[in-house]
Order: structure tokens, then C-alpha cells, then sequence
């Protein structure tokens, strides 16, 4: 969804985040989280300046496709600081559905994904619900190829609905899928889950032609239709690390 620039008044920058990314009102007092495509740290393997575009391609597709597992997104042509990404900022409640907890702490009905130790070289697990609303926004990163899903980028809403954020690092042509939720790997996919990816197909290049390449959207399509025809959830490989870091 592009837009010819709302007036939005920024309000903060969000420290945290690894490329400049700010809190913004629009006139109806509505808070965006706000991402200049100025600001966007150059990576080794995505194209420059593309991240903000992915944002927008996330929705987009997440939209035309049925998922809804995307917060609004739309691109500015000419925000405050240049053009970007703006997208509805979501309130988040408390319900944690990914989480570090101790070794022999595994919550009941919680997949264990992968052991280690934290910062005070205690061994800990980290962990995520078996939920079907996780479970449907895990079925949205295999297409788009996320390449760092992370736990806290998961956020569960005042209408709990769940709901991921940052999508920047999406759709690349080559596997770069990294995620904390891989406790449904191997499993059949259902007859819900199988229509959404078919929506998918369908979808992809209406949604996805404004923002990537035709290699990017072509190597999406191919994903799903992997997917479709494999009927089952996809396990790690070996080539590429599995886990985003730091995972939370």
C-alpha cells in the first residue's frame, strides 16, 4: 500500500532497533512506527535501499493472501526524513508466547526449539507455544522467507490477535529462513493452511509487483508452491543458521 506522504509528526526514535527507526502520530493521534529508507543499514546480501519496500510487500501479500498476520504497512513517498516505510504500531498485552526458560522448565503444550546458556552460563531452553495463531504467522515466514524472525519481533494485541513486525529482511531469492518457530517442522500442513498458501499463488504477483524484483517474486512463488505440493512444514537444513541471534 503506498501513500502520497500523511502528515506524521515524529514523536521518538526506538533505540533498539538496528537500522534509524521512529514512533510517529498522524493527525488523528494514531502512533505508526516510522522506518526511512535513509536510515537503513547496508547489508551484505540484501540489496540497498529495499528494506522499507519489504515491509510494505509483507503486509500486502499478508493482506491479499487471507494470513492478516501483518500490522497496516503502507510506503511514504515523502516522509519526514525521506521516503519509508510507515506501519500501524500495535499495543502489545502480556501474553509471552516465545520465551528462554530453564532446562526441565519447558511450559506444558510449549515446543523446545533449541538448549544453550544465557548471560550468567546457565543452560536454558528456548521455547514457544503450540498456538494456532503463532503457528499461522510461522506458515507466513516459509513463504516470505524471513530471515530474522525473532521472539520479540512476535506481538499479541489488545484483540488477540498475534501479529509479527519487521519484515525487512524478507523475500530474498536464496533460503534464508531464520526463526525461533520451528516446533511444527515435519508436520502436515492442514487443509486451512494448504488454502492459504494456494491464496498465496495466487496473490503473489499482484501484491508483491510494486515493491521487489521479478527474481523476488518469482523465487516467493516457488516457495509456496514447494510448499503446496510437499504438504508438510519444513524441517532445518544445514547451510544456512536456523536460529536468529540474539533470538529474543
Amino acid at each position: 500500500m503506498s501513500d502520497v506522504a500523511p502528515t506524521i509528526t515524529l514523536v521518538g526514535r526506538l533505540v533498539q532497533a538496528s537500522n534509524a527507526t521512529f514512533l510517529a502520530t498522524d493527525p488523528d493521534g494514531v502512533r505508526h512506527v516510522y522506518k526511512p529508507v535513509a536510515g537503513e543499514a547496508p547489508l551484505w546480501d540484501f540489496p540497498r535501499h529495499t528494506l522499507a519496500r519489504r515491509e510494505v510487500a509483507a503486509f500486502d501479500l499478508s493482506a491479499a493472501a487471507g494470513f492478516d498476520v501483518v500490522p497496516p504497512t503502507r510506503y511514504l513517498d515523502g516522509g519526514p526524513l525521506g521516503p519509508g516505510s510507515l506501519q500501524q504500531w500495535i499495543d502489545p498485552t502480556d501474553e509471552v508466547l516465545c520465551d528462554l526458560v530453564g532446562l526441565g522448565d519447558l511450559p506444558s503444550g510449549w515446543f523446545g526449539v533449541v538448549v544453550g546458556v544465557d548471560a550468567d552460563d546457565k543452560d536454558v531452553a528456548l521455547v514457544h507455544a503450540d498456538d494456532d495463531r503463532l503457528r499461522r504467522l510461522a506458515l507466513f515466514d516459509i513463504i516470505v522467507n524471513n530471515a530474522d524472525r525473532k521472539a520479540g519481533h512476535i506481538i499479541t494485541g489488545e484483540d488477540k490477535r498475534v501479529v509479527g513486525v519487521d519484515h525487512g529482511v524478507c523475500f530474498h531469492t536464496e533460503p534464508k529462513l531464520r526463526t525461533v518457530l520451528w516446533g511444527w517442522a515435519g508436520d502436515p500442513l492442514t487443509d486451512d493452511e494448504l488454502a492459504l498458501v494456494a491464496n498465496c499463488i495466487d496473490a503473489v504477483h499482484e501484491a508483491l509487483a510494486p515493491w521487489l524484483s521479478d527474481d523476488e517474486i518469482d523465487a516467493c512463488r516457488g516457495r509456496a508452491e514447494a510448499l503446496l505440493a510437499a504438504g508438510v512444514w519444513p524441517e532445518p537444513g544445514d547451510t544456512w543458521p536456523m536460529i536468529p541471534w540474539p533470538p529474543i
